[in-house]
């Protein structure tokens, strides 16, 4: 069978054991052991299926429930594990409910809305693979009068926009995009004239906000071990 092997660092980075940033810290401060012998290398390549890591003599298990879990994150939040400049991230929010979690995908400090996370690296792939299409849907505000036909020229990026209502003032649209690039719709308002005043993402594929208060979040069971697949909460 054959595995996938990828450098130490980013292998700790998708078992959830620590930041990409903060694993290569860690192995270069010779904390980190790979079955049994110290690596110092970050790149030093491995199979993250296979391999038995302890950090400081401390084995860490990776955990075995695929987890997936819906949050709905807050204005002013970072979508990171640690950020240098003090700010709070989702996973300061989290708590232990997001130890081990990876975020699929980001959304800016500004945005709001539904943010995935997992400790399933598979489906993390899979939902943000441009090649499987996956639809995300934001509600967007955006200063200024949105024609049909500026909106029908956002780019190819977009697989949908409705505008819902629009006066002199500002325009409220739906807007479906099946890549989800950084700042990628505040970009496009951007280039046809229009500053971006809220963000919020609704849903990404299967997964929906629906009523989850900002800041909440809720875990839900998955089944199957297709990548996507889920059953209801």
């Amino acid at each position: 069978m054959t595995r996938t092997h990828v450098p130490l660092a980013r292998a700790l980075s998708k078992l959830g054991f620590a930041s990409r940033s903060d694993a290569i810290a860690m192995i270069l401060a010779g904390r980190v052991r790979v079955n049994g012998a110290r690596v110092l290398d970050p790149g030093a390549r491995v199979a993250p299926a296979t391999i038995r890591v302890t950090i400081d003599d401390a084995p860490q298990v990776r955990a075995q429930k695929r987890r997936v879990l819906l949050f709905n994150k807050p204005r002013g939040v970072v979508t990171t594990r640690r950020d240098p400049e003090g700010r709070p991230t989702v996973f300061d929010v989290l708590g232990d409910a997001g130890r081990g979690l990876v975020a699929v995908g980001r959304l800016d400090r500004a945005s709001t809305g539904l943010l995935v996370l997992t400790n399933d690296t598979q489906l993390a792939n899979w939902l943000t693979d441009p090649a499987n299409g996956i639809v995300r849907r934001y509600v967007v505000v955006v200063r200024g009068r949105v024609t049909d036909g500026a909106a029908a020229a956002l780019g190819s990026a977009v697989a949908t926009v409705h505008v819902r209502k629009a006066s002199s003032r500002e325009t409220h649209l739906i807007v479906e995009l099946t890549e989800g690039k950084n700042r990628e719709v505040r970009r496009m308002f951007e280039s046809i004239g229009h500053d971006v005043t809220r963000l919020h993402r609704v849903s990404f594929g299967e997964y929906q906000l629906g009523h989850l208060a900002s800041g909440a979040f809720q875990e839900i069971e998955v089944s199957g071990s297709e990548p996507g697949r889920r059953s209801d909460a």
